[in-house]
């Protein structure tokens, strides 16, 4: 006869205690442990088969054969990109964001475009089926031969998945889901877990791909378990804000392609388009010199961007200045600073810094070192920058220009858009040369100030 416990889930990392205390034992987040009621019987409606291609017995490494994976275009080149050139038959994919960003309409016109070469199943737990066709006629897709269900019951998706068997299918969204083996209500820590784990296994089984929209907290995490974003093959998060027109989807897992790819896309009233050229939506392209502002090509994935740095120095009116950041490490302009005043004797221990990465995006790597120190040195000298210069590079604590990789994609990207000038680090600099543009080498912020 069935039994009912209580047991204890971690909302951060998923771990299970049998009972509650302020801090998790495994991951150390404190007030993390929400109580869950479980029944404890033999499972139903769930095959007892493992994952597809599990192995009955042990074999060894040369004798297993890496299957030849066939990508599958989504019709959609900025999206295939970020999924490392397609979809892989059996992944899984988990898609994150703030509500309104834009997860179900991507997958939507995903989904029509794919239901033209192969069988499809879109299951939608947070709208009725009308508010799904009003959306697919106002992108112009209601023709479209897409499979439709409104469930929020693992088990009886399953059960007309197993019916139907879909090639491609979307769950919008997990936290709506619930499985009958489990007494908690749909979105507790249990039903997240449970109900992806019994997703995950029947992707496996029959080779379908599989899209699992999440929720997000408001950190801009993804709610749930963090052991969600183990169970999945990539992991993708929407940026931006639902007001802007822009919208970009970043890869920070994939086991079938490259990390840290972005995807572009703009918000019109037919849906999310493309945008073949990223990096003109990221430059001002001030019709006049201005102070405070330097280009640099930031690279996102396999991708170069232009992307404009803009900072600002005012006198500051507090005992401890202000050191403020929006798209860029906000501990690294405090080092930057530090060493523009080591190695460059330019003194802002009185002034308060804002550093602005224009467009909305996040740039993480150490090629942006660079054109933030010139952006800050321009806004505090109050002399601008050429309008034809483009910058990157590394600063390391010794006050040396570091080169960063793909240094020669850089300078060609730039190129295109016209640039004729480049300061890059003295390693950067190509050995034939660039045909219209004059690189100029540094090996020091010493040297990069005086250059400019």
């Amino acid at each position: 006869m069935a039994k009912t416990k209580s047991v204890y889930f971690c909302s951060a990392c998923g771990a299970q205690a049998s009972k509650w205390s302020g801090q998790c034992a495994e991951c150390g987040a404190w007030n993390t442990l929400s109580e869950t009621t479980t029944i404890v019987a033999p499972r139903r409606g769930v095959s007892s088969v493992g994952f597809a291609g599990e192995a009955e017995r042990i074999q060894l490494l040369h004798e297993v054969l890496p299957d030849d994976v066939q990508r599958i275009p989504t019709g959609i080149s900025e999206f295939d990109r970020v999924l490392g050139g397609g979809l892989v038959p059996g992944s899984v994919t988990l898609i994150g964001g703030d509500p309104g960003i834009g997860k179900s309409t991507l997958l939507l016109q995903a989904i029509v475009n794919l239901s033209q070469r192969f069988t499809t199943l879109y299951v939608t737990g947070e709208e009725s089926l009308q508010q799904v066709s009003l959306r697919a006629h106002r992108l112009d897709l209601s023709d479209a031969r897409v499979a439709l269900l409104a469930a929020t019951s693992v088990e009886s998706i399953l059960q007309q998945a197993q019916q139907s068997k879909p090639q491609v299918m979307v769950i919008d969204s997990i936290q709506t889901m619930y499985t009958e083996q489990l007494t908690s209500a749909p979105g507790a820590v249990a039903q997240v877990r449970e109900c992806a784990a019994q997703l995950v296994r029947y992707a496996k089984q029959t080779h379908t791909a599989l899209f699992l929209v999440g929720h997000v907290t408001k950190e801009g995490m993804l709610a749930g378990p963090r052991v969600l974003e183990h169970m999945v093959d990539t992991v993708l998060y929407f940026e931006g804000e639902s007001s802007d027109r822009y919208r970009l989807v970043r890869a920070f897992k994939n086991r079938f392609g490259a990390v840290n790819e972005l995807g572009v896309f703009a918000m019109t009233d037919k849906g999310l388009r493309e945008v073949s050229n990223p990096s003109a939506i990221f430059l001002s392209r001030h019709q006049q010199d201005v102070t405070g502002s330097a280009i640099m090509v930031t690279l996102e994935g396999s991708r170069p961007l232009l992307v404009e740095v803009q900072a600002l120095v005012d006198e500051s009116q507090l005992a401890n200045p202000r050191r403020v950041t929006v798209g860029f490490e906000h501990n690294r302009l405090a080092m930057l600073l530090a060493v523009l005043h080591r190695h460059g004797g330019i003194v802002t221990a009185d002034q308060d810094v804002f550093a602005n990465v224009v467009g909305g995006v996040r740039v993480t790597e150490t090629g942006a070192d660079l054109p933030v120190l010139l952006a800050v040195v321009s806004s505090l000298r109050n002399r601008s920058l050429p309008r034809d210069l483009v910058i990157f590079g590394e600063v390391g604590l010794a006050g040396e220009i570091r080169p960063v990789p793909n240094g020669q994609e850089r300078l060609s990207e730039a190129r295109k858009h016209g640039y004729q000038r480049a300061l890059v680090p003295a390693a950067n600099a190509p050995r034939k040369g660039i045909s219209g543009m004059e690189v100029i080498a540094v090996d020091t912020v010493a040297a990069a100030l005086n250059a400019y």
